[in-house]
């Protein structure tokens, strides 16, 4: 395992392999912090590592699945006994599965529940009692439009689990406040990432490309745009504001509802 340099921040970035979290990722190791990219997609989290490494960063790849409780609190023990200290957690592992009301079972939804809020309640309990005692701390936790103020259809799971994200990120900041720890939120909107250009469960390459001709803005967002808002709400830059979740969408909402 890499030794991260004695003041380097340690940094948790789930779902870091691709998307968003790979781009949050080679934010925070830009910065000279200490990234364990987590995933249960090891392929991409291992290139991943090793493209900050490339870039002259410090990373290091651990399989994770935030569905598992067990696996949560380990991580955690394993990285606050080899490093120290946990310093910031950006909680970016999601998925969004296009499923029609009458086809969306029980299972489906908890799925998508157990991912999108579930598992960054687990990682923010792990996490929390280390940061409480050392007395600092950063939470960001990704929402999405969809849970703002945004209605989809054929992904009412999605947009209810991410609506769950905004009140987990506000419950959070008020409890953990007085002890040093805040808790932010970012909900994006449309982002050019894997997930939005399947035709299967969002919009597809000509529906993405349709959707940035109607945001003020003129083109779909990218994953760095949304990383570079995330590095700032961990960031002494943002030592004031805790339980904020900011939309990063273009002027989408703003220009469109």
């Amino acid at each position: 395992m890499p030794n991260p340099p004695k003041t380097s921040r340690i940094v948790i970035v789930t779902g870091a392999g691709i998307g968003i979290g790979q781009a949050a990722a080679k934010a925070f190791a830009a910065k000279g912090d200490h990234v364990v990219i987590t995933d249960i997609l090891e392929r991409e989290g291992t290139a991943t590592v090793e493209a900050i490494v490339d870039a002259g960063g410090s990373a290091e790849f651990a399989y994770y699945d935030v569905r598992s409780t067990s696996a949560t609190d380990a991580l955690v023990a394993d990285l606050e006994k080899r490093h120290g200290r946990i310093d910031v957690v950006v909680a970016n592992a999601g998925i969004a599965h296009r499923t029609p009301l009458a086809a969306l079972t029980d299972d489906k939804w908890d799925l998508t529940f157990d991912i999108d809020l579930k598992g960054i309640f687990r990682l923010a309990r792990a996490v929390a009692p280390g940061m409480r005692q050392r007395g600092e701390g950063s939470i960001v936790a990704l929402s999405s439009i969809m849970g703002v103020a945004y209605g989809w259809d054929e992904h009412v799971h999605y947009s209810a689990a991410k609506s769950g994200v905004i009140g987990l990120v506000r419950g959070l900041a008020v409890e953990l406040a007085s002890d040093g720890v805040r808790v932010n939120g970012v909900a994006p909107g449309y982002i050019r990432t894997a997930q939005l250009l399947s035709k299967e469960n969002s919009l597809g390459p000509e529906g993405a490309e349709a959707a940035a001709a109607f945001i003020p803005m003129k083109r779909l967002g990218t994953p760095e745009d949304i990383a570079d808002v995330i590095a700032f709400l961990a960031s002494d830059s943002a030592r004031y504001m805790t339980g904020q979740v900011l939309v990063v969408d273009g002027g989408l909402l703003v220009g469109r509802y």
